[in-house]
């Protein structure tokens, strides 16, 4: 009797001890999942930055090119 109240003891323990890798797995995989989603987001945003400071600069060119335009017609 008391090797089945070992057997069954030690089965509720595994059972115990794989419930909390089980856990743990599950917590680090959504960690590397939030992980490759804030890379994503930066990677957007960089992106993004670089498409604004491109249309700045080809803003200021247009705005140089007006003003030398119109400084050659008034001369």
């Amino acid at each position: 009797m008391q090797a089945v109240k070992e057997k069954l003891n030690e089965m509720s323990t595994m059972r115990k001890a794989k419930a909390d890798a089980r856990a743990e797995e599950k917590a680090e995989k959504e960690l590397a999942k939030a992980r490759v989603e804030v890379a994503k987001e930066v990677r957007k945003a960089k992106e993004a930055e670089a498409a604004m400071d491109l249309h700045v600069a080809k803003a200021e060119e247009r705005a140089h090119q007006e003003l030398v335009k119109h400084a050659q017609e008034q001369s």
